[in-house]
């Protein structure tokens, strides 16, 4: 096993007094019995995550909430890149990963999961590589599959939190809709050439993606990246805020991005909030609203 480093032994001794704990000192730092009362990680585990658990407000019970929460992520692109390493990083426990597309040449520009040895390949099975590659404390499940309405409520059922990293308008009111429906808070992301956008949804409880959307545009308002570009960097942005977003809802700290949407444009150094209300006659939320 090894001893522990001096550095996380002083996190070790931060982390107990600050929760009000003492240590016995008949205890060894290279002893497992160090870590009964205290917590499940193990010593690898503490080390790990070090970074995490000197935060105050995460510390050892946010650590362990992170490691026993389950994430579905739908879009394995630009968006889902940044998201699904931060999460794996962080001990995000279960991973679901929705994609049914493969690694194509234009996608090295801004989808850092995958290199060159990647293309052609099925873009979960090379994201569920890096994955086991960075953290084997990590659960994948890999759904090589479009997300529709016959298979969107089954996907959503088995996890607490979606995140939505699609390039589709079409299916970015379609997860609205589902798990608004099934009642799983989600993060919807979008970007677009130099422009990217950020909101959260705890159905029920905060306006949804159709309570300021409505309905999905048509023409030019409706187009991808492969017809209008991006820069790969503000996919990073967004992609970030995102994966932000659901450590911040696991963990329960921070104030999540709801009944509100982030927008940016780094391009001219605009970044904004813009405040969203319920809408009493929104077709998907209007009904939960308690």
């Amino acid at each position: 096993m090894g001893l522990i480093s001096g550095e996380v032994k002083f996190f070790i001794a931060l982390t107990i007094t600050f929760e009000g704990k003492i240590f016995h000192p008949k205890y060894k730092f290279d002893d497992k019995r160090i870590f009964q009362g205290f917590s499940m990680l193990t010593p690898e585990q503490l080390s790990r995550y070090s970074r995490n658990i000197l935060l105050p407000d995460i510390g050892l019970d946010g650590q362990e909430k992170l490691l026993a929460a389950r994430v579905l992520l739908v879009g394995l692109g630009g968006l889902g890149s940044p998201i699904a390493l931060y999460l794996a990083a962080a001990g995000v426990g279960t991973l679901g990963l929705v994609d049914n597309d493969s690694v194509d040449l234009s996608n090295l520009q801004r989808q850092v999961l995958y290199d060159s040895s990647s293309l052609g390949g099925a873009k979960v099975d090379a994201t569920a590589a890096r994955i086991a590659s960075l953290n084997m404390d990590v659960t994948v499940h890999r759904y090589p599959v479009l997300f529709a309405e016959e298979n969107g409520a089954s996907l959503v059922a088995d996890y607490d939190f979606v995140i939505d990293a699609t390039d589709s308008i079409g299916t970015k009111f379609l997860i609205n809709d589902i798990c608004v429906r099934a009642g799983v808070p989600f993060c919807h992301g979008g970007v677009l050439e130099f422009i990217g956008q950020v909101m959260t949804v705890i159905p029920g409880k905060t306006a949804c993606y159709r309570c300021f959307f409505k309905n999905p545009p048509v023409g030019d308002g409706a187009k991808r990246c492969s017809h209008g570009g991006i820069l790969g960097s503000v996919a990073g942005i967004i992609g970030s805020l995102q994966a932000t977003e659901a450590l911040k809802f696991i963990t329960g700290v921070g104030d999540l991005l709801t009944d509100s949407l982030f927008i940016c444009d780094p391009s001219v150094n605009m970044f904004r909030t813009l405040p969203i209300s319920s809408r009493d006659d929104c077709e998907a939320c209007a009904s939960l609203k308690v």
